[in-house]
């Protein structure tokens, strides 16, 4: 069995370049035991693998040049070794950017294509939707009548994270960028109010979507967003930090007025609680609970969700530039094989 990879090339310099990816294809090793041939049907592009492609020191180790890019993914086991899989069986892996591969069984999981389609496995019932859910009640804690905002709120960590708050009584204010993501956000999602960060009247728009001010805010963005909403906190209000996706293809440090010594006035003065959090550090506490509420939730329609799919391996490098400029609604992900569940 032959598999087509894209391989990191370069560590990019700003944007990722195509010439910072190389596709190849490979001879895959025969089966040992434990293991499984597995097809990929679904990829998932995430902001994280932005990181992993730079040697900065940061929560994981970086790609080494000529590792396959790496990635969740939707397989179909097309061989198994294993009493535990069985050729058919449709399995959550981490098998990268790819068409095919050995994994061993222990390192996936059966999914179940009659409770819910595949793909959400890789969004709002996966490490997406988890990384809202236990970001959100472990350090957000929001209560009722609050107003919790979140920043790339269309998109799939953002968009679980609004739906939650309203769940739990809170008022939820998403900021996005461009009219119509924002319409999608009261009209799909069920906000309460949409922001969009592109306007030209962006931090008066968020005064008065925030009347009573912010006590959550949910950050996956950084840049211009996080300066405008920290302006709008109340006493102690709480900060889970998700992602910094506005700096991400920085090449430089910014130049400009410092704005941190007035940051941390605010976090002195308003009792602000801010913690960076990376999601599996709450597998042990709230995985459990998420795979119990959230599915609930997705089929009495509580949460809401959009896919953003591309077709074909190939299109994996132009969609990633595009997540990271914003561009995608939703979870994308690269459809890299026939869904067999369709």
């Amino acid at each position: 069995m032959r598999t087509n990879q894209i391989r990191l090339a370069a560590y990019p310099v700003g944007e990722p370049k195509d010439s910072d990816f190389k596709f190849t294809t490979e001879e895959l090793p025969e089966l040992g035991e434990g293991q499984v041939l597995l097809r990929a049907i679904y990829l998932s592009l995430d902001p994280y693998m932005r990181g992993r492609m730079s040697t900065a020191k940061s929560y994981a180790q970086p790609l080494s040049i000529g590792d396959v890019m790496l990635g969740g993914t939707v397989c179909e086991v097309l061989e198994s070794r294993s009493d535990k899989r069985h050729a058919g069986d449709i399995v959550l892996a981490f098998t990268g950017w790819q068409t095919h591969a050995v994994a061993d069984a222990q390192h996936t999981r059966r999914l179940d294509p009659a409770a819910a389609p595949i793909s959400t496995a890789l969004g709002v019932l996966g490490m997406p939707g988890f990384t809202a859910y236990g970001g959100l009640l472990e350090i957000g804690r929001p209560k009722p009548g609050e107003t919790v905002a979140v920043a790339a709120a269309a998109g799939p960590v953002g968009s679980a994270v609004g739906q939650i708050a309203k769940i739990h009584g809170a008022r939820a204010v998403g900021i996005a960028g461009g009219p119509e993501k924002c319409r999608i956000l009261i009209d799909e999602f069920g906000f309460d109010a949409a922001v969009d960060h592109r306007s030209q009247t962006f931090e008066d728009d968020l005064a008065s979507a925030t009347p009573d001010g912010v006590d959550v805010y949910f950050e996956n963005v950084g840049g211009h967003v996080a300066s405008a909403v920290t302006r709008r906190l109340n006493r102690f209000a709480r900060i889970p930090v998700c992602g910094l996706v506005a700096g991400y293809n920085d090449t430089e440090t910014p130049t400009g007025v410092d704005r941190l010594p007035g940051f941390m006035r605010r976090v002195l003065t308003l009792s602000l609680t801010v913690r960076g959090f990376i999601q599996d550090e709450f597998i042990p506490t709230h995985q459990d609970a998420f795979l119990n509420d959230m599915p609930g939730w997705v089929r009495d329609v509580s949460v809401r969700y959009r896919e953003d799919i591309v077709d074909g391996l190939d299109n994996a490098p132009e969609a990633f530039r595009g997540l990271l400029r914003g561009r995608n609604l939703g979870k994308l992900l690269i459809r890299v094989g026939e869904d067999p569940t369709n």
